[in-house]
């Protein structure tokens, strides 16, 4: 593990818009897969690779080099020397009420569009679900992540707690509606 953290320093610190890019891009494939075969269980026969394909193109075009640059864009640009909570939390908050409602919409109309339906019918249905889960998870772990993580590796802290919430909206996006209380038997 450590020699694998070495080598992904290096090309961070080489190429860290590539680098970033495509680590997004097999992190959304990774949870779109958790999605089909863990929660909808549909078997390694019926996997979904198309699907699963638009889950990571859209992370490393999309929200790799977008999530890459707004983190940049915050760390320069949203500072408050006096009072390094406040700056954190102002980082929190323009992360939520820019980022996040604008990224779900993005995703959810370019899944839409990818998959051939109805952008507007694909927000309608899922948009502000999605939204309201997402305020649930993403301010503490962004807090979290402003305070405590590096600017380069916040995107893969982002990545890899997105392992979930990628099965989540995966699962959501591809079905159009919330998670059902119970699944029903396979």
């Amino acid at each position: 593990m450590a020699s694998f953290m070495r080598w992904y320093g290096t090309k961070l610190a080489q190429r860290p818009m590539l680098t970033q890019s495509v680590t997004t891009a097999v992190l959304f494939a990774t949870g779109d897969t958790m999605a089909q075969q863990g929660v909808e269980k549909v078997g390694l026969k019926n996997h979904d690779l198309a699907r699963s394909g638009r889950m990571a193109l859209y992370g490393g075009a999309v929200f790799g080099p977008l999530a890459t640059t707004w983190f940049g864009f915050l760390q320069r640009r949203v500072r408050i020397p006096s009072s390094p909570n406040m700056e954190i939390l102002a980082r929190v908050g323009l992360d939520q009420a820019i980022l996040a409602p604008t990224n779900l919409f993005v995703f959810l109309s370019s899944m839409a569009i990818m998959e051939g339906s109805d952008p507007s019918k694909k927000i309608e249905s899922t948009y502000w679900n999605a939204l309201s889960k997402n305020w649930m998870l993403w301010p503490f772990v962004q807090a979290v992540n402003f305070k405590f993580v590096p600017l380069h590796h916040r995107v893969l802290v982002v990545n890899v707690v997105s392992l979930g919430w990628n099965c989540y909206l995966s699962y959501l996006n591809s079905t159009g509606s919330p998670i059902p209380k119970e699944l029903p038997p396979s």
